[in-house]
């Protein structure tokens, strides 16, 4: 199972026991899902796994996915936004509210020989002896996730979800929980929805299992999320098939490009009808219902930040890069350069053929490599800014003044930006393009409203998040957009669907 990024959220999703029903007249399972808004001590906790990652990031941290061989893009999952839905383990049923997670693939709860993690305590715990089904496995795991570790050894029991009796499920009992995350987290444990290709040990996922013993009509389920803040139902997952209440019109659907994740590739974004350039060539997306908000890089964000007046950070590389080598950046594009190439020209980046690297030697300055890093980053961002403004027929004054501005509204990478409440209704529509459709967030839909201490704030509903060639530019697509847009996922098919939510 790969590490996700989630973040910050304005409600969780939460699923009591009440609410798994049975299969309806028209054969599929449906799970209802409610809200539960968001509390500070699960923010907090989310706000110390990011600084964690990071630290673990600078130390060269790596994970590895089951048995593939092929280097699977690691997603951050700091567990501060969740579907929770309860499932079955054992028979007798022992019950455990789990996460319904399309960005991970494994099932695993808590176990009864967990003795010495304080989580296991304060969240139900999965008791072999008391199951006439369990049979013995005990090949032994450990999963990373952004907000901490999990470790155990593998069971296989049988597995309720709704009245769907899934049999001989391999699952991981966890004897090893250590995040504040897992502590404070109203899940017991995590039911992923990924491919068989991230899921650690070999475990099928359930819906393959489902599939494999012919319990659904249709090798598909679906995610409906009800953005309606004074609605009583939050959403539905349905197994099986779709609901036609549940979207208008008909679904864009786009193939998987690489299993493991649900991903695929998508093009531009747009904020309201200009290019931010940065994807026009194609860049890859996953969708992912463990993800609060939407992250994608930081070239994007930030020019995303500026439109809306979102708070940033300064940074002193980006604008001394526009300082000493902005006009320089501006005639090269003139000149028809590459735009792949034209740090390697300036000596802020070397090119390994495919995509610029940071250049290994130190600069005038004496920067360590972490600079040498910064300056060839700031270079790209600049490259792409300043193109597109040039595409716009801008002057050059008012073009490196723009890449200035863009320097100073880059993304933290620790936290949330936040917005003026007051401003929603000026600020732009923003649209991602799918399948050659374009599909549109207004800014009620993007931004996110938290209530803390009697008060409302606002963030963005984007977040950065970068990875490089050849795995990236990648985009991750979370709650705010799957709210905005029903989302099919069809593992018959090797496909995703995405239709305007009713």
């Amino acid at each position: 199972m790969g590490q996700k990024h989630l973040v910050l959220v304005t409600c969780f999703w939460v699923l009591s026991c009440a609410s798994l029903l049975h299969a309806s007249s028209d054969g599929l399972l449906r799970i209802n899902l409610n809200k539960k808004k968001l509390d500070k001590e699960t923010l907090t906790a989310a706000k110390l796994a990011r600084q964690e990652t990071h630290r673990l990031r600078f130390h060269g941290s790596r994970q590895h996915f089951g048995d593939s061989n092929d280097d699977i893009v690691p997603l951050d999952n700091y567990l501060d936004t969740q579907y929770f839905g309860e499932v079955g383990i054992g028979t007798p049923p022992q019950n455990f509210t789990v996460i319904f997670d399309t960005g991970s693939s494994n099932l695993w709860v808590p176990s009864s020989k967990c003795y010495f993690s304080i989580a296991c305590y304060l969240h139900h715990r999965y008791r072999s002896a008391n199951s006439r089904t369990y049979k013995k496995n005990g090949e032994t795991c450990t999963i990373t996730y952004g907000s901490g570790q999990i470790g155990g050894f593998f069971s296989e029991d049988n597995v309720l979800v709704g009245n769907l009796v899934v049999k001989n499920q391999k699952f991981i009992e966890t004897t090893r929980e250590t995040s504040p995350t897992f502590i404070i987290g109203k899940f017991d444990g995590i039911l992923g929805l990924g491919f068989p290709e991230i899921s650690v040990g070999g475990a099928p996922p359930i819906w393959q299992s489902m599939k494999e013993q012919k319990l659904v009509a249709e090798d598909v389920f679906s995610f409906w999320l009800n953005r309606d803040p004074d609605a009583s139902a939050g959403g539905e997952l349905v197994f099986g098939g779709v609901d036609p209440k549940h979207y208008k019109g008909s679904h864009t659907y786009v193939p998987v490009t690489r299993k493991g994740y649900w991903q695929f590739d998508m093009g531009d974004l747009l904020i309201g009808d200009h290019s931010t350039g940065f994807c026009t060539g194609g860049c890859a997306a996953i969708v992912d219902s463990g993800t609060s908000l939407l992250a994608g890089p930081t070239t994007i964000v930030a020019q995303i930040n500026h439109a809306i007046g979102a708070e940033g950070i300064i940074s002193t590389e980006c604008k001394e890069v526009v300082r000493e080598y902005g006009e320089m950046i501006l005639e090269l594009l003139i000149a028809q350069t590459s735009p792949q190439k034209l740090c390697t020209h300036i000596g802020l980046c070397v090119f390994n053929g495919t995509h610029s690297v940071s250049n290994p030697i130190e600069s005038v300055v004496e920067k360590e490599k972490v600079g040498s890093d910064l300056f060839c980053t700031a270079c790209e961002m600049a490259v792409v800014w300043i193109q597109n403004q040039l595409r716009a027929n801008k002057t050059k004054e008012l073009i490196l003044k723009y890449a200035n501005q863009l320097c100073e509204r880059l993304p933290s990478p620790n936290g949330e930006s936040t917005v003026d409440c007051d401003q929603i209704s000026k600020m732009p529509n923003l649209s991602f393009t799918i399948a050659d459709q374009t599909f549109t967030l207004t800014p009620e839909q993007y931004i996110v409203k938290l209530e803390q201490a009697g008060q409302t704030m606002c963030i963005s509903g984007f977040m950065a998040f970068d990875i490089p060639p050849p795995r990236g530019p990648l985009w991750i697509l979370g709650d705010v957009f799957m709210g905005a847009y029903h989302t099919v996922f069809d593992f018959g098919e090797n496909r995703i669907g995405f239709a305007e939510s009713a």
